[in-house]
């Protein structure tokens, strides 16, 4: 299938051919997104979360109550979670919150993600992503003309530095290379916008991983 071309001006710069099985599917697959998009949180979830367990709670271990005869419970020490200042019983402990997913379903998801934004029309194609200048002004109203305005940018194998740091204080734009690319970014912005040269890197980035599956 052929994308339109078009350069930081908004003017038409040719056309470009894609893989369907890439940015050509129409039945998207919700789930497999979702799956997706939990699996990339969940890795970075730190899991630093923990609170302190019986032996680990500084309180005296004296018995503070007589066993009998008090008319209540009968207690041991004022560790327990029962009381101010005591443990937490069963309360979360350092982990990591990874799991594993499959690589066949990361790199459908990936393609699910892409056609998406071809079919509702949020895929947008440049010759090329480069300033002469690292000025934010120049670029809003380049993003202007291209009707950007909340978008995932993808570039070649390196982003430009003048782009990338044009890009940086403009709200809700995300500048990565093509090494970068991932479901979570796609699907979080309403936009997708790459490179000719990053549909190159898809291109053979998908290759790649079939290679390996067989």
């Amino acid at each position: 299938m052929e994308l339109d071309v078009k350069n930081l001006d908004g003017k038409a710069a040719g056309k470009a051919t894609v893989d369907e099985a890439i940015f050509g599917l129409t039945d998207i697959r919700s789930d497999l997104l979702h799956r997706t998009v939990r699996w990339q949180l969940a890795k970075r979830q730190a899991g630093t979360h923990k609170t302190q367990t019986r032996d680990e709670v500084s309180v005296t271990t004296k018995k503070f109550i007589r066993q009998k005869g008090s008319g209540g419970a009968r207690h041991g020490s004022r560790n327990a979670g029962i009381f101010v200042g005591g443990a937490v019983a069963h309360g979360p402990r350092v982990r990591s919150h990874a799991h594993e997913l499959p690589k066949k379903i990361r790199k459908l998801a990936l393609a699910h993600a892409l056609s998406s934004k071809v079919k509702d029309g949020s895929l947008i194609v440049l010759d090329d992503a480069k300033m002469d200048a690292a000025k934010t002004k120049d670029l809003l109203g380049k993003f202007k003309a291209l009707g950007v305005e909340n978008a995932l940018i993808i570039g070649g194998t390196e982003v430009d530095s003048n782009f990338a740091q044009a890009a940086r204080n403009i709200p809700n734009i995300d500048v990565l290379p093509v090494a970068g690319l991932n479901v979570y970014d796609v699907m979080r912005r309403r936009q997708l916008v790459v490179t000719k040269d990053a549909l190159e890197g898809i291109g053979a980035r998908f290759e790649a991983k079939a290679g390996k599956g067989k």
